[in-house]
Order: C-alpha cells, then structure tokens, then sequence
C-alpha cells in the first residue's frame, strides 16, 4: 500500500513477452514511487524497459505477446491490476494520462484535432458535444497554440512536430489527470522547441497540480526537471535517487559512465567518453550483474559475472544495485 503523500507506487513489476524465439524480459523487479506534485524521471538507453514500464502502468501491454508477470502498482491505495477493464477505462486518460513518443502515430489523421480533443472530454467527464468543443478549444489556448478556435478544425498533418506535441499535450490534460506519464516528449524536436514543451509541462504542472513521471535519455532534461530519478539498465533499476544525489554522487558504474559521456562546457577532448560494448538483448542477458561484461569495476569479478546484485540502499534515500558500490551491504 502506498502512503498518503503518494500518487502511484510501482512494486517489483516484471513484464515479459513471449516470442517464437523465447521470453524477453522486458522489465524485472522494478519498483518505485512517486509523490504528490513531483516530477519522477526514468533514465535509461533505448530498448531498457522504460517504455514497456509506462505501457504496463497503463495496463496497455498487448497481450499475447506480452504479459504482466509479477508485481502490483497501487495508484491511490488501489492495486489497478485488480480493476476490471471498464474501471481502468474510466482511470486511463482521466485519472491518469500519457504523452507518447511520436505523436503523429498517435494522432488519428482522418479526424480533426478538435475532435480528437473533444471525444476524451465527452468519454471522461460526461460533457454535451458543444461543451467540449469549448473546452478543447481552452484546451489549445492553454498549451499556447494561435488561433485555437480556427485551428480545431485542421487534421494532424497540418501541424508542425512541436504543435503536434503540444496537441499531445492538451489532449492529455484535458481530463485533468492527477498523474502524466510522459514519454520522451521532446524527441525529435529541435532544442528550442524541446525548451518550449518543457516549460509547458512544468507550467500546467503547477496550474493543475499533477504528478509527472519523466521517461527519457536525455540527462539534460533530468538535470532541469526532475525531483527524483530511477536509472534503468537491461530492465532493472540499478541506481534510485534524489536528482541532486545522482549528479552530484553517482553510485553505480553504469550511472557514472552516462555521466562521464556528457559533454563538458569548456573541455578540451576531441571525442566524448563512450561506455565500451553494446546493450545486451532481453532473450540474451549475461548471467549475474548484466553490466558486467560492460563494466570496467567488475568485468573479472567473479561475483559479479554469477550472481547479480539487489536493488539496496546505501544511504538515505538513495539506493543501488552494484557490489562495488559505496556503503552497498556485501
């Protein structure tokens, strides 16, 4: 059960799609909360879990191939695994909303963005068709689109990238979610924009006072955005922390190597630090630690080639998963 400063907690959650060629372990043991008004960032390289993480939050896992394997979320003191699919229906988009990835894949092309606006309001909160409309077109206004009333009749491909985003973005808020997952909303924008829907974001978080959980890559953006933040590798959590303790005591040797890869203002190195060797598959991890092969601490342990390490904390509020790591219990 969660406390009562806290919206959504995630508990050892393992996610799994079965394939002609085996199981891949999307997500293993993954747990996390996130608090009341906060911004919770998930960080991690493509293809980690982060993803599937906040589709299986939304109980939005195709099934088959995937499944839920284990774990419980609790939004609200509620385990919505237990929900029926009506209730989460209610629950998805209105309780809790998402921005996908690439949002004219998630925009439906046929259909005019006041619509597609309007058609959640209606679901949601039970309004007439001319009351959404209404709202939608506050909607528009309020993530900052010119002529909002003119451009509710226009379809997706008249929009440019960033305006798609920020349609996302409307649709989304438009119910009043308490919880926003979002996922990657500024990728393939341009670094003005990226800005832009940032701000935006942090904006309506503190006009409608929501919960947002930050998936994204991007170190930058957690640096600026993020109260707390989970780095995810090869579908576990290897290190959980306040965004201050991450940059400024990084505990785990996969954390330290992002890190280590940023460019530095005023650096003299011709190329930028790189972390040796590739992302392992999810139907073919390494045995024990999965950074092992990877990781320039522990690549002739032996400890750390057969048993993998827990999930612990090692000081206040800042946990790790890495034998090497500091004040991590052996």
């Amino acid at each position: 059960m969660t406390d009562n400063g806290t919206i959504l907690s995630v508990q050892n959650l393992s996610t799994f799609f079965d394939i002609e060629d085996g199981t891949a372990k999307a997500v293993q043991n993954v747990s996390f909360d996130i608090k009341n008004g906060e911004t919770f960032a998930l960080v991690g390289e493509s293809g980690c879990g982060k993803s599937v993480t906040a589709l299986s939050i939304m109980r939005l896992i195709s099934s088959p191939p995937g499944r839920i394997d284990s774990g419980k979320i609790f939004f609200r003191n509620h385990n919505i695994f237990e929900f029926p699919e009506k209730q989460m229906r209610r629950i998805r988009g209105n309780k809790i909303a998402m921005i996908f990835q690439e949002p004219m894949t998630s925009l439906n092309p046929v259909y005019t963005i006041g619509d597609q606006i309007a058609e959640a309001i209606m679901l949601h909160q039970k309004k007439s068709g001319d009351e959404a409309r209404r709202l939608a077109e506050e909607m528009l206004a309020k993530v900052r689109i010119a002529e909002p009333g003119r451009r509710l009749n226009e379809y997706p491909h008249q929009f440019s990238g960033g305006m798609r985003q920020r349609v996302m973005i409307a649709m989304a808020i438009s119910c009043k979610p308490s919880l926003l997952i979002a996922d990657e909303p500024t990728t393939a924008l341009d670094v003005t924009i990226q800005a832009q829907i940032l701000d935006l974001l942090d904006e309506l978080q503190q006009s409608e006072k929501m919960s947002i959980l930050l998936i994204t890559h991007d170190l930058g953006v957690v640096a600026q955005r993020a109260d707390y933040v989970a780095v995810m590798y090869a579908s576990r959590i290897v290190e959980r922390c306040s965004c201050g303790e991450l940059f400024n005591k990084p505990l785990h040797p996969y954390t330290k190597g992002l890190l280590n890869s940023l460019p530095q203002l005023g650096a003299k190195q011709k190329r930028l630090n790189t972390i040796a060797g590739n992302v392992p598959e999810p139907l073919n991890f390494p045995s024990g630690c999965k950074f092992h092969p990877r990781c320039p601490a522990g690549c002739n342990d032996k400890r750390c080639q057969t048993q993998e390490p827990a999930l612990k904390q090692v000081s206040d509020n800042h946990y790790a998963a890495c034998w090497y790591a500091e004040g991590y219990e052996k």
